[in-house]
């Protein structure tokens, strides 16, 4: 057997001839040849191990450029799909690849040539329906339409996002605790190098914990710094989108929010249901990432309980670094308060806010609210702020607040009281023991989360938005009349809450 050589001579002065004749067969051939037949070989072991639609995301479309001296250059289609592979997957087709060879030999992506690059960019360009507004103009004048109201409001100019951050919105205002430590550091991070690090940065939580602060702040920053930014929530971005596409400035558009150094988007969540938005949002991405321009993403759920987004959307928000902000602890509560009345000029005895932040637990904005409404009413009734006074004001409704429910977990109740699979719920079969459960789902979905009916209809089977409204109202007007209805309701909306 031929001696192993230095890895610092080429490849095919080695020894590789020793490894079952599988590099020495292709001795012979162009290099480039040679080094693609090498790179597929570690795609079909690869292929077998990762979910499909992995592979053909971030590899299907990769090729085996050359390889020599110890390394092998592997071309990617843009900039962002090469960082991924290199930060996610590098060291796992590493060890395939030296598997397959017998030989430590390291993997180098690059980005396909401009030139390449710009045919393709033609030719996507010419058929995206970001450039189609016939395409799209049908697509809107759908009955369930989202866009219908908001198609008649267009004006002639293309208005988008704001930088007039809220200046309550700062990094020194944001209380840090346990439950924010990771979505403050990353947001941190991205104001201080944006595009470089954490790209895109993806905060999610239920409603009221601090996203949009966490957003505006990283505005302020990035201000601050002499970046352009752009904060827009998604329902803003779908208005912009479809005045785009009727006024005929796609071009327009597309300029003012791919020439930004950071996009952030409040409220991500709000593309559900709405395809052609979702297209937009796609081209925009990507423009923005292969130039390494920063993007900041918030929504109200986890990348996993956005299903109903496009998977190619949700991989590449998964891309970055994604991080939550959970309920705040009674310490983060008092020490927000504390802050806020501070803020404003309000001095609050330190038992009156151990007292409201143990009133409202889940939502940073209630408890604001609930803080501002104590001092009001001290106010109006011009006396002190004291703990018997404050317990007076707020009493005892003030104690829960509305739980965020995940339509995920409707599903699963539903299902689980009433002993069907969660599969037969958003199937097909008609018999009355799927029909009711599914018309009960409907009507929980559509009272208990801000999902549109679309939403609704794709999360339930990829049913239509009438069969939805179907449901809803059928069980909405049978509610009141019928009591084992009513019964079942309330009893799975308790579980849920409990």
């Amino acid at each position: 057997m031929a001696s192993r050589k230095s890895p610092g001579l080429p490849f095919e002065k080695r020894g590789f001839n020793t490894v079952g004749g599988f590099v020495q067969k292709f001795m012979d051939e162009d290099i480039t040849l040679k080094a693609n037949k090498i790179w597929e070989s570690v795609l079909g072991r690869v292929e077998l191990s990762i979910p499909k639609p992995s592979y053909d995301t971030w590899l299907r479309n990769t090729a085996g450029i050359t390889i020599a001296a110890g390394e092998l250059i592997v071309e990617t289609q843009n900039a962002f799909a090469a960082q991924y592979l290199e930060d996610r997957m590098l060291d796992m087709l590493e060890q395939e690849l030296s598997s397959l060879t017998d030989s430590q030999i390291k993997i180098k992506f690059i980005v396909k040539s401009k030139t390449v690059n710009s045919q393709l960019q033609k030719e996507n360009t010419a058929t995206t329906p970001d450039d189609s507004p016939d395409h799209f103009t049908k697509y809107i004048a759908a009955e369930d339409s989202p866009y219908k109201e908001t198609v008649s409001e267009a004006v002639s100019g293309l208005h988008v996002g704001s930088n007039n951050f809220n200046s309550k919105y700062t990094f020194d205002n944001f209380i840090v605790g346990n439950s924010n430590q990771l979505a403050y550091a990353g947001a941190k991070a991205v104001s201080e190098n944006p595009g470089t690090i954490f790209n895109p940065l993806v905060i999610h939580s239920p409603v009221g914990l601090g996203k949009t602060h966490l957003l505006q702040a990283i505005g302020h920053e990035t201000t601050r710094r002499g970046l352009i930014n752009l904060y827009v929530t998604s329902e803003e971005f779908t208005n912009h989108y479809v005045k785009a596409i009727q006024n005929g400035k796609t071009e327009e558009f597309r300029n003012k929010y791919r020439n930004v150094d950071v996009l952030l988007i409040d409220d991500i969540q709000f593309l559900i249901g709405k395809e052609q938005t979702q297209e937009g949002f796609f081209h925009t991405f990507n423009s923005l990432h292969v130039e390494n321009k920063q993007i900041v993403v918030a929504s109200d759920r986890s990348i996993g309980e956005l299903k109903t987004l496009e998977s190619r959307i949700t991989s590449r928000l998964s891309g970055g670094l994604v991080t939550d902000i959970q309920i705040p602890q009674l310490e983060t509560r008092m020490a927000i308060l504390k802050g806020k009345a501070l803020q404003q000029g309000y001095r609050i005895p330190g038992d009156v806010i151990e007292l409201l932040g143990n009133r409202i637990q889940s939502n940073i904005r209630d408890l604001e609210g609930l803080l501002n409404r104590v001092v009001a009413l001290a106010q109006f009734r011009d006396e002190l702020i004291t703990l018997e006074s404050v317990k007076e004001m707020v009493g005892e409704a003030e104690t829960t607040n509305r739980k965020i429910i995940p339509d995920t977990l409707i599903i699963s109740e539903v299902s689980n009281y009433f002993g069907i699979p969660s599969e037969e719920i958003i199937g097909r079969r008609r018999g009355k023991p799927y029909l009711v459960p599914r018309q009960i789902a409907m009507f929980l979905l559509r009272e208990e989360t801000s999902l549109s009916l679309s939403a609704i209809g794709k999360i339930l089977g990829g049913r239509d938005h009438s069969t939805v409204m179907h449901g809803h109202g059928k069980v909405a007007s049978l509610i009141d009349a019928d009591n084992k209805l009513r019964s079942d309701i309330l009893a799975i909306k308790n579980n849920l809450l409990n």
